[in-house]
């Protein structure tokens, strides 16, 4: 049996007062979009068809780009005539059999099981719906059902409902499953006789009735799978509601979070045992924590891999991007250090206050402790690099490496123009500008002869 995905992602969102489509807005970093296509990506379907609408273009762009590997196709609804109308844009191009699965863009959390099991309730023969009791319903539709509780018999619209309806607490979700023979008839006899002039798909619930077709329903796993998005402050309390479900698991594992309510991962985060983590921590991309590994307050880590015993003091930024970093067992860095893409550290490596470490690696012991920038260097063990000191890697048009041997010193306040080789054991004095490799073992000084003039008076300001 076939399985064909329709993803309704047409709205304009109107109460996000943004001009980004609401599909777009982003929840754990990732539009809300591409959660949902990342979910149904798992379901083996032979096609996922996405309605697109408002900002059409840019949210088509978006998915492409997201999903190179996945074909998606994309429909368009032009204009925006209600839900039911939606689906009719998808007919051409969905097959006569098997089942066809609607889910919704703005819904971002739901889940792979609970997506499968609403396929499973259809059977290839049922109209499943996706239904939830909720503490206020307000907004949804209800489910109307028999005097038993148990046949499904309407969905009614909150616009359209009655005083009495409106005290249902179950609501239908938007999502639902059916036999796509059996749907794309009850879509082509769609109206829009109701209160805003639009075509419902809840109103094929009752022509799966009139035509004998059993009203089936399944529930989510969690109230949070099923809660759509339509203004900020709705995205702000799902994004919390999906951040506590991550800490919550992360703590189930042994990870210890000083306030699980002020952390947020936007990707994946892998940690080994006894891994401490302080408030306003950001994990974003992919992520891994080894043993022991200490996070202090207000990091951020994306794309790079901390080993065994490593600190990251307070406000430390690392961004691996597409190349990753590194950070070696039991190494010490920051506070305010940033290490950028294709930072590479080694074991024990210090790395302090407003330093910078880009496409570079250090080895064992390397340390730059305060105020320095290492770019496109390959720096060896036990170097000590000085406050104030940078590899001068750009010439303006390319970049070019600086090689620092094991036991070099570097001083305070030094340029080092690239490309250049500082040998084994070599020392450079402070405030030196190297262009030319430093042997091993020698010190280097490259600085102007230091002059006194007796009688020099300071220039004063000229009264006015």
């Amino acid at each position: 049996m076939s399985l064909s995905i329709v993803i309704m992602a047409a709205g304009k969102g109107t109460r996000m007062k943004s001009t980004r489509p609401k599909v777009l807005h982003t929840l754990a970093g990732r539009p809300m979009l591409s959660h949902v296509i990342g979910t149904t990506a798992t379901l083996g379907a032979a096609r996922q068809i996405v309605i697109t609408g408002h900002g059409a273009e840019q949210v088509e762009s978006a998915m492409q780009a997201a999903f190179a590997s996945a074909p998606l196709h994309f429909v368009r609804q032009e204009p925006q005539l209600g839900t039911g109308h939606a689906v009719q844009q998808a007919v051409p191009v969905l097959p006569d059999d098997g089942v066809t699965l609607i889910l919704n863009g703005d819904t971002p959390l739901i889940e792979a099981a609970t997506a499968a099991a609403l396929v499973q309730a259809c059977a290839g023969e049922h109209l499943a719906l996706l239904t939830i009791r909720l503490d206020d319903p307000t907004g949804y539709g209800r489910i109307v059902r028999d005097g038993w509780g148990e046949k499904v018999l309407a969905i009614v619209e909150h616009k359209d409902a009655t005083d009495e309806q409106r005290t249902i607490n179950e609501v239908y979700t938007g999502m639902m499953a059916a036999p796509t023979r059996l749907l794309k008839g009850w879509l082509s006899r769609l109206t829009n006789d109701n209160a805003q002039g639009e075509y419902y798909l809840t109103d094929v619930v009752a022509m799966a009735r009139a035509d004998g077709v059993p009203v089936v329903a399944a529930q989510p796993r969690d109230e949070v799978e099923v809660l759509g998005v339509n203004s900020p402050a709705q995205l702000a309390d799902l994004e919390r509601r999906y951040q506590r479900v991550q800490a919550e698991r992360l703590m189930t594992d042994g990870v210890r979070l000083a306030d699980p309510a002020r952390f947020d991962l936007r990707g994946t985060l892998r940690c080994g045992q006894d891994v401490e983590i302080d408030v306003n921590c950001v994990f974003e991309g992919h992520v891994v924590l080894g043993d022991g590994v200490r996070i202090g307050p207000n990091c951020v880590v994306r794309n790079a891999e901390i080993r065994a015993g490593a600190v990251l003091h307070a406000f430390t930024h690392i961004d691996g991007d597409t190349q990753g970093a590194t950070v070696g067992e039991g190494a010490l860095i920051g506070p305010f250090a940033r290490l950028r893409p294709g930072a590479e550290l080694g074991p024990e490596v210090h790395i302090g206050n407003f330093v910078e470490v880009k496409n570079s690696t250090l080895a064992r012991g390397a340390k730059a402790n305060h105020l320095a920038y290492l770019g496109d260097a390959t720096v060896g063990e036990r170097v000590n690099y000085g406050a104030g000191s940078i590899t001068a890697n750009y010439d303006g048009a390319n970049k070019h490496r600086t090689v620092i041997g094991n036991d070099v010193h570097v001083g305070s306040n030094c340029v080092l123009i690239a490309p250049i080789t500082l040998g084994d054991g070599a020392t450079i004095g402070g405030g030196s500008t190297i262009a030319k490799d430093a042997p091993a073992g020698q010190l280097t000084v490259a600085r102007a002869k230091q002059v006194s003039l007796s009688g020099w008076v300071r220039p004063q300001k000229t009264k006015r």
